[in-house]
């Protein structure tokens, strides 16, 4: 009898192990390579979409390869097809260049890797090819809420001048065009310059004191298409002492949530960096699980201004 039921404690012990075994399941992630291209680390805003990706890579026990191709468009192709050349399972790419992207999804959907782009849009309205996807924001809707947020802030009447972005991102062409949308209902509104400030902030502070010198008092308002040349515009109005001038900004970096709380930015429109870089890593690791996903994924701007950026501290 003894023998019996030392046999039958063993087998539930067996049985205990290969249950508990079959039912913790490992995520199904686990062992995935995906190569993340960047367009640039030193921009803040990239910073956030990367960090963002990595985390969701150490959540799910993926590998990660992050390069910066320091806005290098050859160098950002020759780092994906070294990550093809490894290869990895899937690769997300913050385009350096939109319209120069070619390469890249040719070279990926060749060596049939899933391939997502985020942030910057290399197919405009097109749909993505097979096995190609995109994630994020509708860029125009950001520089028609910087308008919108404008116009009830400055009136129908004044002079204004846009900082661009580069002028090979898709961001840049539409968040004027947004802009511009916005600007030409009112006749009373000039604008007076627009120029591109390369997304960094030493160049917007160089336009603005340009600009503050060739249009002095005709000078009422700077939309900035991101926060870093924004902020540098405000550095140069500070240092100015032109405290009668507005400036809004895009995608809600730290520096500039606490600008608009003190109310020097008069306002900036959320760009959820941090989820374009997560849901990027999501889209990779659904397809590598088999699913099918949809190849665009929309995530919404917001308004924010000195009466709501509490709600995104």
């Amino acid at each position: 009898m003894k023998k019996i039921l030392i046999v039958m404690l063993v087998l539930v012990m067996v049985l205990g192990t290969f249950t508990a075994c079959g039912g913790a399941k490992e995520p199904a992630a686990k062992g995935f390579t995906i190569g993340y291209a960047s367009s640039n680390l030193n921009d803040t805003g990239q910073t956030f979409i990367a960090d963002a990706a990595t985390a969701y890579a150490t959540e799910n026990n993926i590998t990660i390869d992050v390069q910066d191709a320091q806005e290098d468009v050859v160098k950002q192709q020759d780092q994906v097809k070294a990550m093809i050349e490894k290869g990895v399972n899937a690769i997300l790419v913050v385009p350096v260049d939109t319209s120069a992207m070619g390469p890249i999804t040719d070279a990926a959907t060749a060596a049939k890797i899933p391939l997502v782009y985020v942030n910057r849009n290399p197919f405009g309205d097109a749909t993505p090819p097979a096995g190609v996807y995109y994630i994020g924001s509708k860029e125009v809707v950001a520089g028609e809420l910087q308008g919108d947020a404008l116009i009830k802030l400055m009136g129908e009447k004044g002079g204004v001048a846009i900082l661009m972005g580069k002028l090979d991102n898709e961001a840049a062409v539409k968040r004027t065009e947004g802009n511009k949308n916005v600007l030409s209902k009112y006749p009373g509104i000039t604008i007076l310059a627009e120029e591109t400030g390369n997304w960094q902030r030493d160049q917007g502070m160089s336009l603005t004191e340009n600009w503050l010198t060739a249009y002095g008092t005709k000078l009422n308002a700077i939309l900035a298409n991101n926060d870093e040349m924004a902020l540098g515009a405000v550095q140069a109005l500070k240092a100015a002492g032109r405290a009668d001038v507005l400036v809004l900004g895009v995608d809600a970096i730290p520096d500039a949530k606490a600008a608009v709380a003190d109310k020097s930015l008069a306002g900036t429109v959320l760009q959820d960096l941090a989820g374009q870089g997560r849901t990027g890593m999501e889209i990779a690791v659904k397809v590598l699980n088999g699913e099918t996903p949809a190849q665009v994924t929309w995530i919404d701007f917001v308004s924010v201004t000195p009466e709501n950026v509490a709600q995104f501290n």
